[in-house]
């Protein structure tokens, strides 16, 4: 059983955290994100945010560990923010962006165009002898998660050849073919 809610949530230099009724706030150099809860009660002093349930039901206790990730991970994104880097394996696989536009050729008879957010920013690296990657970063992890996980959709990574987009740093575990 995790006791992940317990454990408290520093605020660090430069970020102001505000609280509503059901709503925090949270402010800092690289952008502002908001988050509704509900049935937890949240504490702010001494720079520190705490989260208290009313009991020990099932809900409760879900809650009570998940609106502190959230809130945790909120403040490190608006402090330093999230990175996730795919990488296209394969064979003519080629990835190139116009501003936030992702152009990705996959293998299929069209290449697929993808408008981003804006507030993902997009880079692409297409060394000469090496996969392509798309990099993307943002101070929202639930977004730049899903964006990523979107991409990674369109082609998921092959357990035979290992073709396909996958993470960098993805494990695939691969499958013999056929034995004559």
């Amino acid at each position: 059983m995790s006791r992940i809610g317990y454990s408290p949530v520093s605020i660090p230099e430069g970020v102001t955290v505000d609280l509503t009724d059901d709503t925090i706030t949270v402010k800092g150099k690289l952008g502002e994100l908001k988050q509704t809860f509900s049935e937890i009660t949240i504490k702010i002093e001494d720079n520190e945010i705490s989260f208290e349930r009313p009991s020990d039901r099932k809900t409760h206790k879900a809650k009570h560990g998940l609106y502190r990730s959230l809130v945790y991970n909120m403040i490190e994104g608006v402090t330093e923010g999230f990175t996730k880097e795919l990488e296209l394996v394969g064979v003519g696989y080629r990835a190139s962006n116009q501003g936030q536009k992702l152009d990705i050729a996959v293998g299929f008879s069209h290449n697929i165009v993808i408008d981003l957010a804006p507030e993902v920013k997009l880079e692409t690296i297409s060394e000469k002898g090496k996969n392509p990657i798309i990099k993307l970063s943002s101070f929202d992890k639930q977004l730049v998660s899903q964006v990523a996980a979107k991409i990674r959709s369109f082609r998921r990574p092959e357990p035979y050849k290992g073709k396909g987009i996958r993470y960098v740093g993805e494990y695939i575990r691969r499958k013999a073919g056929k034995s004559a």
